[in-house]
């Protein structure tokens, strides 16, 4: 196991401790933000969390970022509510006491705004060691060089079955493959493969780009990608969405295992 990936899991368990006086109390209002916090050593300042939320499970749950709880987020008080950006933070600052602050953090439009997300977050929670969030932007890139991508031209979608999604260069997943050194074919940002749609499937969309390899990144299997392609020679490669569509630390993961199975080829 990589000194990254070990020091990664021992934030996860909330293995950091943040200074009394000077800990917010949070409210991180979107998984991926707590997986950062952690990260960030400020697992300890996190007072509540949103029911999607899969860390620090002891802790209440505050609703989600559409529609928050507005009854636990007046019980905890926090200093700070950290929500994402498509939430309505208005919303939010009229749910809790006057002198709460509510900030929203970006990471999905790119790598870039991934590493402005951890900084932000360092800033915002008062981070003793601002050191990690320039670790982790030192550690996506180190691995992304080490992917053995030699310019492979790539589709990215969530699964081959119902109604997939395509990643393209612009957003953050497209670009992290684009880093690591892949051919992004799909040039925009999310699209949907169904009817009615520029590509009406993964059939259409494959025969329109003509990848060498498709990644996929949820629990399907390669077999149903391959009864919906049929006798197609892309190479199919299944990857952990939980380790790639999480802005953040778990991308370091992501970036390993897609290492591993690169050097399968």
């Amino acid at each position: 196991m990589s000194f990254l990936i070990r020091v990664f899991l021992l934030g996860l368990l909330g293995m950091g401790v943040a200074s009394a006086a000077s800990c917010p109390r949070i409210v991180s209002q979107s998984p991926y933000i707590t997986m950062a916090l952690q990260w960030l050593d400020r697992a300890s300042c996190i007072v509540g969390v949103s029911r999607y939320d899969r860390q620090l499970t002891e802790l209440p749950r505050t609703g989600g970022i559409q529609d928050p709880d507005v009854d636990v987020l007046a019980d905890l008080a926090p200093d700070l509510i950290i929500t994402s950006m498509s939430s309505d933070a208005d919303l939010i600052a009229l749910s809790v006491p006057a002198g709460t602050h509510v900030a929203k953090v970006g990471g999905f439009e790119s790598m870039d705004a991934v590493d402005a997300m951890m900084r932000d977050l360092a800033r915002l929670s008062a981070s003793p060691d601002g050191e990690q969030a320039q670790e982790f932007a030192r550690g996506w890139r180190a691995l992304a060089g080490q992917s053995g991508a030699h310019g492979e031209r790539v589709l990215l979608l969530t699964a081959c079955t119902g109604t997939p999604y395509s990643y393209g260069r612009e957003h953050m997943l497209g670009d992290l493959f684009v880093h690591a050194g892949f051919d992004v074919l799909d040039q925009g940002r999310v699209q949907a493969l169904r009817p009615g749609s520029a590509f009406e499937g993964i059939e259409a969309l494959v025969a329109h780009h003509k990848p060498e390899i498709i990644f996929t990144f949820n629990r399907s299997t390669d077999d149903q990608c391959r009864v919906i392609l049929g006798e197609r020679e892309q190479r199919i490669i299944h990857l952990n969405g939980d380790d790639f569509l999480n802005p953040g630390p778990r991308q370091l993961a992501g970036l390993e295992a897609l290492a591993k199975e690169m050097r399968k080829q």
